[in-house]
């Protein structure tokens, strides 16, 4: 079975040099790390400003935060200029149409911690509210949600149960490298991937892992 060209988003972006990387590889989208409990790449509103204001217009710039005060959400927004916010965690069904009042034209993803047969519930139920959703790895319970988690994988029988049962595009993370980035899109079919440590080395984005990243990906495809 053919399988569609997978998106690729890259994670935890720090600087505009490694947006501009990525991107020259054949990321479509970046996610930039502001206010979460644990984990890599966590950056103050100015920095993620200036990479946004350097990439091209077309490109998804993705705010990853645990904020979900809803007034704080839509100052992270403004403040940032990024055109999708990515919720760590979920938030009461009736401020989701608040943040779309309040932020009109951009896009609202929720992640989904996939640590059992209960994600396909929550996703389900996020997918009424949300655009596109995010299956991770991280379990958000105190005393987990305060120690990284990143470079684990999950469950993807489940995650591929979700993408065949919600309506809406489905982004796979979670412990994702060029070892095993193919195999999970053929067992997943997600619309796209996002990666993080599985491109990074000593806390940068490293070449020669993003080269192998993109030349995985782009064997599925084939």
């Amino acid at each position: 079975m053919v399988i569609s060209p997978v998106r690729v988003k890259i994670c935890c972006i720090r600087s505009t040099e490694e947006a501009h990387l990525a991107l020259s590889f054949g990321a479509v989208a970046l996610g930039l790390v502001s206010e979460m409990p644990a984990g890599p790449g966590e950056l103050p509103e100015a920095s993620i400003r200036e990479i946004t204001a350097a990439v091209p217009p077309s490109t998804g710039t993705f705010l990853l935060t645990a904020v979900t005060d809803v007034e704080r959400l839509v100052e992270k927004v403004e403040a940032c200029g990024v055109n999708t916010l990515q919720l760590w965690d979920p938030l009461d069904p009736h401020d989701y149409a608040r943040l779309r009042a309040a932020l009109p034209g951009v896009s609202i993803v929720q992640a989904i911690h996939v640590l059992g047969r209960s994600a396909v519930d929550v996703a389900v139920a996020a997918a009424r509210q949300a655009d596109a959703l995010v299956l991770d790895s991280s379990n958000p319970e105190v005393p987990f949600r305060w120690e990284s988690q990143a470079g684990q994988t999950h469950d993807w029988a489940i995650s591929q149960e979700i993408v065949e049962t919600v309506d809406c595009p489905v982004l796979l993370a979670g412990g994702l490298d060029a070892s095993n980035v193919e195999f999970a899109v053929r067992t997943v079919r997600p619309y796209g991937v996002d990666v993080c440590t599985g491109v990074r080395s000593e806390d940068s984005l490293d070449r020669r892992k993003v080269v192998s990243f993109f030349e995985a990906v782009r064997k599925i495809a084939g």
